[in-house]
């Protein structure tokens, strides 16, 4: 599983405009990717479409795979990172060549939403993902999802002694002791989850206890290494990087155990991975069909069986038998329509972290 480290997402839109993101929207293999099939409009087989991917390529790919020797048609991949390529996306407008954005947290989602950007998702693909995993303007759907978690090292620290809550962490007791990427669009969403939970001034009261207390890394792969090394105590992230780790040679991840907060508390929550179709696509039919491929049972079970240990969040498919169940995670029920990213980057620049 390719697991790729977060922009600062501030930084990144600045980028945007001064680049262009040429490399986002280039046609290099770095860049994008094409699966077989011939072109055209229709919707059919003939028919071809432009995903703007900012999840893990490897995924993206087996989806668009399966989907193209399904329906014939054909898909051309622009990879990137969330909060660059929603930026791209609303920088071309109308003019954008994309049909489909492709997200791993909602706040880039929401950025092209607050736009006025996305179209229809279409009806098959709304149908195939509950309440819980969509925006409720139903301008966009869940694709996957991944929980927040508290990794420790298991030679330092006993569960007894974790923290109950995420807000805990910006206590006294816990200065110098854990860890996260405050710069990647992972941990940011995070923390437009505490936004919209607890408000503004105490998500800034624990930005800037966090700003004392906690040690930064980038990336979360880098935070959970340092965990696993003993450098530090432990790390907010989120739990598919321990578990790809795991898959692999669990070099990183042996000594690290995950703590879930739940109790619906800020700690424990579930972000929404997204998938929306640009009001501006000249693809439209093709483009829903995407999603709806994506959400169905065939693009669910992608993530059941695939090395990304993302949750399904569609069609009633369960999640790999290694992880905790969603049901059990005990999420706090946060509206993905009202996540706010430049509210967020806007306080954690506040509070000294960016």
């Amino acid at each position: 599983m390719k697991i790729r480290s977060r922009a600062l997402a501030g930084v990144a839109l600045a980028a945007v405009a001064a680049l262009g993101l040429s490399a986002c929207g280039s046609s290099t293999p770095s860049g994008s990717s094409t699966s077989s099939g011939a072109s055209g409009a229709s919707g059919g087989a003939n028919d071809t479409i432009t995903v703007y991917n900012a999840q893990h390529e490897e995924l993206t790919q087996a989806w668009v795979d399966a989907f193209t020797k399904a329906t014939g048609i054909k898909v051309n991949l622009r990879n990137g990172e969330d909060p660059e390529m929603a930026q791209q996306i609303i920088q071309e407008g109308k003019n954008s060549p994309a049909d489909v954005f492709l997200t791993e947290n909602s706040p880039a989602m929401t950025a092209v939403e607050n736009a006025g950007l996305f179209g229809d998702p279409g009806a098959d693909a709304t149908k195939n993902v509950p309440n819980a995993y969509r925006p409720s303007s139903n301008k966009w759907v869940g694709i996957a999802a991944r929980s927040t978690v508290f990794a420790y090292n298991k030679d330092k620290l006993k569960e007894s002694d974790l923290p109950k809550s995420i807000l805990d962490l910006a206590k006294p007791e816990w200065k110098g002791r854990w860890a996260a990427s405050p710069s990647g669009a992972d941990f940011q969403a995070i923390v437009s989850a505490m936004l919209e939970l607890k408000g503004e001034s105490a998500t800034l009261d624990w930005l800037k206890a966090m700003k004392d207390n906690s040690k930064a890394y980038k990336g979360n792969s880098t935070a959970m290494k340092a965990v696993n090394a003993g450098e530090i105590d432990a790390a907010v992230i989120y739990h598919y990087y321990w578990f790809g780790d795991q898959a692999k040679t669990g070099e990183n991840s042996n000594k690290v155990g995950l703590y879930y907060f739940k109790n619906q508390d800020p700690g424990a929550f579930v972000s929404v991975s997204g998938g929306g179709v640009l009001a501006s696509s000249k693809h439209q039919t093709a483009a829903q069909k995407f999603l709806a491929f994506v959400t169905g049972p065939e693009g669910q079970k992608v993530l059941q069986t695939g090395s990304s240990f993302e949750y399904p969040v569609g069609s009633d498919v369960a999640a790999n038998p290694k992880l905790t169940p969603l049901a059990d995670l005990q999420a706090p029920a946060v509206d993905p329509a009202k996540l706010n990213s430049q509210k967020v980057t806007d306080l954690m620049t506040q509070a000294g972290l960016l």
